[in-house]
């Protein structure tokens, strides 16, 4: 067994509420989220922790006392915490002055949790993580103006975490307006400016970012890609890491199979697929590597966890322990070849 410890390996566990409620199948509880992963393991291996969710799950309004009993239910089950989504999305980032506000107030809320978990000693690793709670289309009106509304609200919201110590991270996915290419996220990063701001690489949604999706004019991949030639894709996904990576303080583990999916309330975004999906485009243990080390093939340690990030999928497929245990394993693969030991 390869000696590595580092990266941590999490799981997430907002995918027991990600496209689920309303018209589609129930959210699965948190509870279930934590026994489900607990019991994953792999050859003595077992997950190190989750990153959590601040809504439907978890109330981003806990009390300290609340906070406390969160820490001691999932130091319980023998797990860290480590990176928070803030919710965000009562008000978007470029929308109006209140809307703006709640949207930093969130974040502000998430910074507070993150802190006191931070203290109580289960969250030795992580980042706040936040996205433009707009679409595509409706940044697509004015992007220039959109752009800098979005940053001066970031900008806003990182002088609110420097408070707390927190680092935030932009989520690239293409269902958020000025985030939604690899091209307008760079933009946005650089505009923002902040030392506590960074990107959340999600293999399955940067995947997205070399098709062009909801952009385009900055597609790497040609329109017809054929997905056997291997080294194009390499070459393609060389361009995106080399100019995101740099930026990158949070990263997801994960397969695509080249199609935008969504249920639930969610838009159509990166389709998550499971780790072993015989359609998956990516060669996840190999292609993770382009996140993690440099140009030069050297480790980068940005970031001391990695966390498997799947959502949307049936509940059916969520309940089945071997789901976890196959997850476990390739982000084992993933420690094992662009990990490190301390």
């Amino acid at each position: 067994m390869n000696e590595n410890n580092y990266p941590k390996l999490h799981n997430a566990m907002w995918p027991g509420v990600v496209g689920k409620g309303g018209d589609s199948e129930p959210v699965i509880p948190f509870d279930t989220m934590l026994d489900l992963t607990a019991a994953a393991e792999v050859d003595g291996v077992k997950f190190d922790g989750v990153d959590l969710a601040l809504f439907e799950h978890i109330d981003v309004n806990l009390s300290d006392d609340e906070i406390k009993k969160l820490a001691d239910k999932v130091g319980g089950y023998n797990l860290k915490i480590g990176s928070l989504v803030a919710p965000i999305w009562g008000g978007s980032a470029m929308g109006s002055k209140e809307e703006r506000a709640t949207f930093v107030e969130m974040v502000r809320k998430a910074c507070h949790i993150g802190q006191k978990l931070t203290e109580l000693g289960i969250r030795p690793s992580g980042v706040v993580r936040i996205d433009s709670s707009t679409s595509p289309t409706v940044w697509d009106a004015d992007p220039t103006a959109n752009s800098k509304l979005i940053a001066q609200t970031f900008r806003e919201a990182c002088d609110v975490a420097a408070d707390y110590g927190e680092k935030l991270a932009a989520e690239g996915e293409i269902c958020w307006g000025g985030m939604h290419s690899w091209k307008t996220m760079l933009e946005t990063l650089e505009l923002v400016d902040r030392p506590n701001m960074g990107f959340q690489a999600d293999m399955a949604h940067t995947l997205l970012y070399t098709m062009g999706y909801n952009r385009e004019q900055d597609r790497i991949l040609p329109p017809d890609f054929d997905w056997s030639d291997r080294k194009a894709l390499s070459e393609a996904l060389r361009t995106l890491t080399n100019a995101l990576r740099p930026w990158t303080i949070d990263f997801h583990v994960a397969q695509n199979d080249g199609t935008v999916f969504g249920s639930g309330s969610h838009d159509k975004t990166g389709r998550h697929c499971q780790a072993l999906d015989p359609n998956g485009k990516l060669d996840v243990v190999h292609d993770a590597g382009y996140w993690l080390r440099d140009e030069n093939g050297q480790l980068t340690k940005a970031f001391k966890h990695i966390c498997w990030d799947g959502c949307m999928f049936p509940n059916s497929v969520m309940n089945t322990q071997q789901t976890w245990n196959d997850i476990l394993a390739t982000m084992i693969k993933v420690r094992q070849q662009h990990g490190w030991y301390e």
